[in-house]
């Protein structure tokens, strides 16, 4: 697992919300249970402040650590899709959205950012320079800073269109499958992570790895997916193992946690 997405995992389980900055310290403490090492702890916070996700702030001696609002749009986004959203997409209508883009070809960079946040919004690639993805998705984000060489449209399937193959060829479902799968062979046991010392490491590997999966899910509607799609079942698995783990998990974050008011909470 990445540091920062451990990290992540963290603000967004035991410090969203609160107004606190939290020490150094205890984030080397908490990390080292999921075997991160001081130093890679320690650099990965020096980059998450570099990169706007947390900000430094100095108590004494101590430094400590608060989010920014950056990090607070990341968490929020990351606990819309665990516990709001959710992986099933069984709505009625088949509405899609449709961006197409002609950028010079010497926006190589340009190019790639675009095609990255596609793929981070849900979108599919239809055809060169025509990507698809399901429900009305707000493209704001997605095409800002990138001018007039893309177009917006919200769409729905026509015949002879047959979207369960085009859905197929635009989506990697077998990749998407094998990786709910994965998480429920490792998961779906009597005794999962026996590997872990407590229910701290247990709950920071389990949401983790299941944020890994459901950001690459761009929610399909469940009548273009297989009839075995995992995703529902693994779904349950997360949320009831989360439970199990919660009440030790929080006992042991109190513990190590050292923490100072966020100054910067009450301009939010």
């Amino acid at each position: 697992m990445r540091p920062q997405s451990v990290i992540l995992t963290f603000l967004g389980d035991h410090v969203h919300g609160r107004g606190i900055c939290v020490s150094s310290q205890s984030f080397i403490e908490a990390f080292g249970k999921v075997g991160i090492s001081e130093e890679a702890t320690r650099s990965t916070l020096t980059r998450m402040v570099r990169r706007g996700l947390l900000r430094r702030q100095r108590s004494g001696r101590r430094m400590y650590f608060g989010l920014t609002p950056t990090s607070d749009e990341v968490l929020r986004d990351g606990e819309r899709r665990i516990w709001h959203s959710g992986v099933v997409n069984d709505a009625d209508e088949d509405r899609w959205t449709l961006i197409g883009f002609s950028l010079p070809e010497s926006w190589q960079r340009q190019r790639h950012e675009l095609r990255s946040r596609l793929v981070w919004a849900g979108f599919g690639p239809l055809q060169n320079g025509l990507w698809i993805a399901p429900g009305e998705v707000d493209a704001t984000g997605v095409i800002e800073d990138l001018g007039a060489g893309v177009k917006v449209f919200a769409a729905e399937p026509r015949r002879p269109t047959d979207m369960q193959t085009l859905v197929g060829e635009a989506y990697d479902l077998a990749g998407l499958g094998e990786r709910y799968r994965s998480f429920l062979r490792r998961w779906d046991r009597a005794d999962p992570a026996p590997e872990a010392p407590d229910d701290l490491a247990r709950s920071l590997m389990l949401l983790t790895g299941w944020l890994q999966i459901i950001r690459t899910d761009p929610r399909l509607p469940l009548r273009y997916l297989p009839h075995d799609w995992p995703a529902e079942k693994a779904q349950r698995v997360c949320h009831t193992l989360h439970e199990r783990f919660r009440p030790e998990a929080a006992r042991i974050v109190a513990g190590l946690l050292d923490t100072v008011p966020d100054e910067s909470w009450a301009e939010r």
